[in-house]
């Protein structure tokens, strides 16, 4: 079992009815995205060609940082508020939309745009999967 998982399994208070099998793929989903998207900005960065990466170098580090925060605030639950959930939530799925959008144009010229866009609709999918459940 994830750690993720474990958490949510030792949480010593009722979730309020949130979904711990959504809600672990998706903290999970958003911190591996995250990752993905940091890795492929460098790798952007190292390419010869990285003055037309610009825009997918800053897309990706937008959703990187996107994506870490609602992994945070996915992890935090005492307090907690479905609204600001369902918000972040939209974002970020939003936000990987996007920068999958963004790396799969460049995906068969650079294989990190391949993996990185997978993981950001990876993420989308798993954010929009918790909003339909909450």
């Amino acid at each position: 079992m994830s750690v993720a998982g474990q958490m949510l399994e030792t949480y010593p208070m009722d979730l309020g009815g949130v979904d711990r099998d959504k809600m672990r793929a998706c903290i999970e989903a958003c911190f591996e995205c995250a990752q993905a998207c940091t890795a492929c900005a460098d790798a952007c960065l190292s390419e010869d060609m990285v003055a037309e990466l610009v825009k997918c170098v800053r897309t990706n580090l937008d959703c990187a940082d996107q994506c870490e925060a609602t992994g945070r605030v996915l992890s935090r639950h005492t307090g907690y508020d479905a609204n600001m959930t369902r918000a972040v939530l939209e974002a970020c799925a939003q936000t990987c939309k996007t920068c999958a959008d963004e790396c799969g144009a460049h995906a068969s010229q650079h294989e990190h745009c391949r993996v990185c866009a997978e993981a950001c609709r990876r993420c989308e999918q798993a954010c929009r999967e918790l909003i339909d459940s909450l």
